[in-house]
């Protein structure tokens, strides 16, 4: 059978599907990966042996002309490549994908895996995608939410069905990957990690905040960022700005990577001050590696986070907070740290393993596939 991945960018794809990707090849499965062309692309086909499909598509516009014609884009590719099922991720493909699909008589599974700005700032723009969602979330088999706050709120707003509903550990961690060191060790200075994306929405501005007063506090603690900046729309920090922040020499800036737990390991915690996530994937490898968590109490952010156990909430939009929070962490002798990193781990292997997803995915691919043929 035939079955295509539809997300935003082909990034997205190399970086949060690849285990789904492989799951589904050793089940027979031919995959087609359906996405906006990016550096990513060719590696999609080279490293992970599916074929690449791409699409033009705006990830951030909300125009309604262009939106009708990126749908007929989906479809004209639906109606080319006959997917006999097609999986979709991110707002447009959740959206425009679904109503391609339903027209091109194919069926659909959607995975909801953050809201982004849509319920988090209320304007017009906010109202619309509301009722794009109300329409087109009529038609897939299945929608799948990364933590139970996002599927209430579509309920609440009557978006979706209850029965076709269903929840994931947002995409799953590699607990094989992504492992503990050998033995513990507490670094010297203390070094703090952040990974995201350089966005208002990821809390990077309260980052900033809480890196001063923890350094102020002690002097010499290590803070550090990793992330791609990404100034496109209203919520990316625009360079000139993130810059200057930067000058104050609280935050280090290590850019982006690839290889995310090379990063990982040399941090003592691991920092995200969102405002609201699906599930983040980059906490799911800190648990995964032992890392104690400072984050948010928000939906997506929470669910990684027994408080105290291993890790600590803070509030949202609160620099103090975090800085608070963060201090609370450094100032814990080895022994508790150490604990804090096997309650993590713990929790990674038995909620958020990617088996749990990718089990799932197998699942309601052979429930949907006979119906369409």
């Amino acid at each position: 059978m035939r079955v295509a991945i539809v997300i935003n960018t082909s990034w997205n794809i190399w970086n949060f599907r690849g285990s789904l990707i492989r799951a589904l090849q050793g089940a027979g499965h031919e995959v087609l990966a359906i996405a906006p062309p990016d550096d990513y692309s060719a590696r999609l086909e080279t490293e992970l042996g599916c074929r690449f499909v791409p699409i033009r598509m705006e990830n951030k516009g909300t125009n309604p002309v262009k939106d009708a014609l990126l749908t007929r884009r989906f479809y004209d590719i639906y109606r080319r490549e006959k997917p006999d099922v097609v999986l979709h991720y991110t707002i447009k493909p959740n959206i425009y994908g679904t109503l391609a699909a339903k027209l091109a008589g194919i069926p659909s599974v959607n995975n909801v895996s953050g809201l982004g700005t849509v319920f988090i700032i209320k304007n017009l723009v906010s109202k619309v995608a509301l009722g794009l969602y109300r329409f087109a979330f009529r038609f897939p088999k299945r929608v799948f939410f990364q933590n139970d706050d996002d599927r209430q709120l579509f309920l609440d707003h009557g978006l979706v069905r209850p029965e076709i509903t269903d929840l994931l550990p947002g995409s799953g961690i590699d607990t094989n990957k992504f492992r503990p060191a050998a033995t513990f060790v507490r670094h010297q200075p203390f070094t703090f990690l952040m990974i995201a994306r350089v966005l208002y929405e990821k809390g990077v501005e309260e980052y900033f905040e809480a890196a001063r007063l923890v350094r102020a506090a002690v002097p010499g603690t290590r803070v550090q960022l990793l992330g791609g900046i990404d100034e496109s729309g209203n919520i990316g920090v625009k360079r000139a700005v993130f810059e200057q922040w930067l000058q104050a020499g609280h935050v280090e800036y290590l850019g982006t990577s690839d290889n995310v737990a090379a990063h990982i390991q040399p941090a003592d915690c691991i920092v995200l001050p969102s405002y609201r996530e699906g599930t983040p994937k980059t906490l799911l490898e800190a648990a995964a590696m032992g890392k104690p968590i400072v984050t948010t109490d928000v939906p997506g952010c929470r669910e990684t986070v027994v408080d105290g156990r291993n890790g600590l909430l803070c509030q949202v939009r609160n620099g103090p907070d975090l800085a608070a929070k963060m201090l609370q962490v450094l100032r814990l002798d080895e022994a508790a740290l150490a604990a804090m990193g096997r309650s993590g781990r713990q929790l990674a292997e038995q909620k958020f393993d990617e088996q749990i997803v990718l089990n799932k995915y197998l699942r309601v691919v052979e429930e949907v596939l006979p119906r369409s043929h």
